[in-house]
């Protein structure tokens, strides 16, 4: 009975180690099992995973830098040197007004940056020059600026009784000669112009016209918008009164032309006359 007493506090003896560690940890220290275990630190991949992301950080930094100052460079050299700067004016659709003419009011800068070139004021130059109706400047790259010009299309003639002047097909007084063309009919009214309203009336009927009898008409007179007249090559004179229904005034001009005549009245194309 002794000895089966003694061998079952030996096994109770066998199991005491542990008692003081679930102690310590009632008490609240730390396992010593479990000190190097808890205080270890990150794993190697870890760590070269950090770094990894570090690296990738700095690399993306450096691209923006780069990025940045590879921008500012461009744009230093578009705007401020000469690189990239004009070298030649090329201008195009004229024909009476020479291109050199063009170039000297144009004033394009030499050797400035093309980005740096004023088009819209160019082109604001060069519409002042009599007989040009319409500009358009625009960069050719990599160092032209091209002009291109629409002309006026002469009309007629006005005579003031001092100067003789063109008219286009607008309208506008534009150009002062020394001669009257061949060909072109005047315009016998005591004020021409594309703001005047007989000058828009006349500038209307014109445009009504068809182009075979457009093209004999001598002379245009009108005092008041509703009193557009013209007279033709052969002598007779077309009264057109003003510029409405003139689709249907230029028909029946038409079919009264086959008369004889001195004067066509087709100012009231219900009641057309003819004497």
């Amino acid at each position: 009975m002794t000895s089966t007493s003694r061998r079952g506090r030996r096994g109770g003896d066998e199991e005491a180690p542990a008692r003081p560690a679930r102690a310590a940890q009632r008490r609240g220290r730390p396992d010593p099992g479990r000190r190097g275990r808890a205080g270890a630190g990150p794993a190697p991949e870890q760590a070269g995973a950090g770094f990894v992301s570090r690296a990738r950080a700095l690399r993306r930094r450096w691209i923006a830098v780069l990025s940045v100052l590879t921008v500012l460079g461009l744009a230093y050299v578009l705007l401020f040197t000469s690189l990239l700067g004009v070298r030649s004016v090329e201008v195009t659709g004229n024909r009476d007004v020479g291109a050199d003419r063009v170039r000297e009011v144009a004033e394009v800068p030499e050797r400035r940056a093309m980005l740096r070139v004023d088009t819209d004021a160019i082109a604001d130059r060069v519409a002042g020059i009599p007989g040009v109706a319409t500009v358009d400047v625009s960069r050719s790259w990599p160092s032209t600026i091209e002009i291109a010009v629409t002309e006026r299309t002469p009309a007629g003639v006005y005579d003031t009784g001092s100067t003789l002047y063109l008219v286009d097909t607008g309208g506008v007084v534009y150009k002062e000669i020394s001669e009257r063309p061949q060909g072109l009919p005047e315009f016998k009214m005591s004020e021409v112009g594309a703001d005047k309203a007989a000058t828009r009336a006349v500038i209307a009927v014109r445009r009504a016209l068809p182009e075979q009898l457009r093209d004999k008409v001598t002379q245009w007179r009108a005092d008041s918008p509703g009193s557009v007249e013209f007279t033709l090559r052969s002598g007779k004179t077309v009264r057109w009164g003003d510029a409405s229904d003139s689709d249907r005034k230029a028909k029946v001009l038409g079919a009264l032309m086959t008369r004889q005549g001195k004067v066509y009245d087709v100012s009231s194309p219900a009641l057309p006359t003819v004497s």
